[in-house]
C-alpha cells in the first residue's frame, strides 16, 4: 500500500457526528450514554482488528469477554441477569456495532435478539431461570435455527420433525445459515410437531448427540459470522428443554417482529458508516489538482446519501418508540426493514463509487459494509417478502403464493 493510500485510509472509519435532523435530542440520557459506550467499543476494539478478521473469515473470539463487560445485553427484556434499556436503546446498540462492523452486530443480534428473545417471549420462567443469566454474561453463547435448505422466505413451511417419545422429544431434519451455530453452546431450533402438526422450539445443547453444525463456507458476507448447516438425526431432548410458550409459528413470528426493528436500525449503521467515510474520503482526495469534494457531481451524491440516513434514522426512532409505546404492528416493523435495508444497501454502493479504485480496498472499510448489506436485506424476511407484507396491509389483498 502506498504512503498516499495510507494517509487517506487513516481514521477514515471513525464517526463524524453525522445527525443531520438532531436525531440525539430525541434520546434520553441513558441513551446517549449507551450510543456512546457502544461506540467507544467499536471504534477501539473492534475497528483496529476487524480486516484481518473478515479476510480470513474467522471469528475473533477474543472480543467476547470485552463485550461481556459493557452490560448491553437488553434488547427490552427484564430480569433474568440483563440489562434494561428501551427498544431505542436496543436500537442504538445495533446501530454503532454495525457502523463498524455488520458481523459483530450480527453475532450480538442472533445471541440476544433471537436466541435469547425466544426464550424470554416463548419460554416458562423456570427455563427463563435455567437459560438466560449465562447467556446475559455471555458465559453461553446462543443461536437460533428456523430457515432450513428448502424453506427460507416459507419458512412457515418447517420440514424439521418434532415426534414426542414418553418424557422426551426426537428432533429430525436440516437447517440452514444460523448464525453462531458452529461455535454456540445453545441453539433454538424450531421443528414441526408430527402430532399436532404445529411449530413448536426446542432448546438444543451443542454436545446433544444427534445434533451436528458445519460451517458453511465460501461466503462474501458477514464474513466473521460462522454460518452453519446443521443436522438433527434422531436428536433427543428432554420435555424441559421445549419451549413451553411456543405452540404455533404464530409464536415464532413474535420473536421475528422484534427483530426486524433490529435489522432496520443495524442497516442505518451501515448507511451512516458509508456515508461518513465517503465524506471524508471526499474531503481528502485530490484528483486535477482539486478536492473531489468541489465537484458537483460528488457534492450531489453525498447529498443524494445524507438524504436516504437521515430518512432511515428518523424511521428507526420512531420504530423504536412506538415499540417503547406497545404500538408497533407487524407491518410497521416490516416497511422499516424494508425501506432501511434497501436504502443502506444503496448508499454503501454509491460510497463505494465515491472512493473510486480505492473503494474495494479492506484499509478503506466501504467494502465490507457493502458486502454485509447484501445479507441484511436477505435475512429476517427479503425486501421483496417484507413488501408483500405491507402490501397485503394496506391493500386487504394477499400477493403471497
Amino acid at each position: 500500500m502506498t504512503t498516499t493510500v495510507t494517509a487517506l485510509a487513516q481514521d477514515i472509519g471513525l464517526a463524524r457526528e453525522t445527525d443531520y435532523y438532531l436525531m440525539k435530542e430525541q434520546l434520553t440520557q441513558d441513551e446517549v450514554d449507551l450510543l456512546y459506550k457502544v461506540r467507544k467499543f467499536a471504534e477501539t476494539e473492534v475497528l483496529p482488528v476487524v480486516n484481518p478478521y473478515w479476510e480470513r473469515g474467522e471469528f475473533p473470539f477474543e472480543l467476547v469477554p470485552r463485550l461481556a463487560e459493557l452490560n448491553i445485553i437488553g434488547d427490552t427484556m427484564a430480569g433474568y441477569g440483563t440489562t434494561p434499556m428501551s427498544a431505542v436503546g436496543s436500537g442504538l446498540v445495533a446501530y454503532e456495532l454495525s457502523r463498524v462492523d455488520g458481523s459483530i452486530a450480527t453475532f450480538f443480534s442472533v445471541h440476544v435478539g433471537l436466541a435469547m428473545q425466544s426464550i424470554y417471549l416463548l419460554g416458562s420462567d423456570e427455563q427463563k431461570q435455567r437459560w438466560l443469566p449465562p447467556m446475559a454474561r455471555l458465559e453461553k453463547v446462543g443461536a437460533f435455527a428456523l430457515t432450513e435448505p428448502e424453506h427460507g422466505s416459507d419458512s412457515v413451511i418447517l420440514e424439521a420433525t418434532a415426534r414426542r417419545d414418553g418424557a422426551e422429544w426426537v428432533l429430525n431434519g436440516r437447517k440452514r445459515w444460523p448464525g453462531n451455530a458452529v461455535w454456540c453452546d445453545v441453539i433454538v431450533v424450531f421443528a414441526r410437531d408430527m402430532e399436532d402438526g404445529q411449530v413448536k422450539a426446542f432448546v438444543v445443547e451443542k454436545d446433544n448427540p444427534g445434533y451436528a453444525a458445519s460451517k458453511i463456507e465460501g461466503k462474501v458476507s458477514l464474513r466473521l459470522v460462522q454460518n452453519a448447516d446443521i443436522t438433527l438425526d434422531n436428536c433427543r431432548v428432554s420435555e424441559d428443554a421445549r419451549l413451553q410458550n411456543c405452540n404455533s409459528f404464530a409464536d415464532v413470528a413474535r420473536v421475528l417482529k422484534g427483530t426486524r426493528n433490529t435489522v432496520a436500525w443495524a442497516s442505518a449503521g451501515h448507511g451512516v458508516a458509508a456515508y461518513d467515510i465517503a465524506l471524508n474520503y471526499a474531503q481528502r482526495r485530490t484528483q486535477f489538482g482539486r478536492l473531489i469534494a468541489k465537484n458537483q457531481m460528488i457534492q450531489s451524491v453525498l447529498v443524494e446519501m445524507l438524504g436516504e440516513i437521515t430518512a432511515m434514522q428518523l424511521y428507526c426512532i420512531r420504530l423504536g418508540r412506538l415499540i417503547d409505546d406497545g404500538k408497533m404492528s407487524d407491518t410497521m416493523a416490516s416497511l422499516a426493514k424494508y425501506f432501511c435495508s434497501v436504502k443502506a444497501r444503496h448508499v454503501c454502493r454509491l460510497a463505494r463509487d465515491v472512493l473510486g479504485g480505492n473503494g474495494i480496498l479492506l484499509d478503506f472499510h466501504v467494502m465490507r459494509h457493502v458486502c454485509d448489506m447484501e445479507a441484511l436485506v436477505t435475512y429476517e424476511g427479503t425486501a421483496e417478502i417484507q413488501a408483500l407484507i405491507v402490501g397485503r396491509e394496506i391493500t386487504g389483498q394477499s400477493a403471497f403464493a
